[in-house]
């Protein structure tokens, strides 16, 4: 009799690919496309990213450019609620508020419709890596501008040498992420 041999069960941080030198050297970048590209690891990617905030009430979801849109946007249909994003300056149509805010090699603006959220709203914002915190602290502070409530900041990768975590804990945010990785 031959005994078959055990699958392990893999996490969302198997699916995730590690690209060293880029976008520069020294740099080690974590690709979740390919997280993205296999049906399981988004699903569960996506399922555990909601799973801190089902039954809550959630009336939008915000997504930070760019792979914020991809998820936030599976994360918002599965909690039946809207999806709004924010951009990089310049890139949405119409009247909209902008934040700005730091990067590690300098000064970057954010961007909302600012009719895409109404006073009181509870929202959930969604993007693929904390780093430094820069982008999720401008985007809690652009919900913030237009009367929302950020009930919580999800995030697939943390990297903690980096220190975003206590930025975005900081702005009174909780924090959940499904993994991470060390180093830059």
């Amino acid at each position: 009799m031959s005994i078959a041999p055990r699958q392990v069960q893999k996490t969302v941080k198997d699916y995730i690919r590690n690209i060293v030198d880029f976008p520069h050297e020294g740099i080690i970048f974590r690709d979740v496309t390919t997280l993205f590209a296999d049906a399981r690891g988004f699903r569960m990617a996506v399922d555990q990213l909601l799973a801190p905030y089902a039954g809550m009430r959630i009336d939008k979801v915000v997504g930070l450019e760019a792979r914020g849109f991809v998820l936030g946007g599976a994360v918002a249909h599965q909690l039946s609620t809207g999806f709004v994003p924010i951009r990089k300056k310049g890139k949405l149509p119409g009247a909209v508020l902008s934040q700005a805010y730091t990067l590690e090699y300098g000064e970057a603006v954010m961007e909302i419709h600012d009719d895409a959220l109404a006073q009181g709203d509870r929202v959930l914002i969604v993007d693929d890596l904390l780093a430094t915190g820069g982008t999720a602290e401008a985007g809690i502070r652009l919900c913030r501008r237009l009367g929302a409530e950020v009930v919580g900041a999800a995030f697939v990768v943390d990297l903690p040498e980096l220190g975003g975590r206590g930025v975005v804990e900081r702005t009174g945010v909780d924090v959940h992420v499904l993994c991470e990785f060390d180093g830059a």
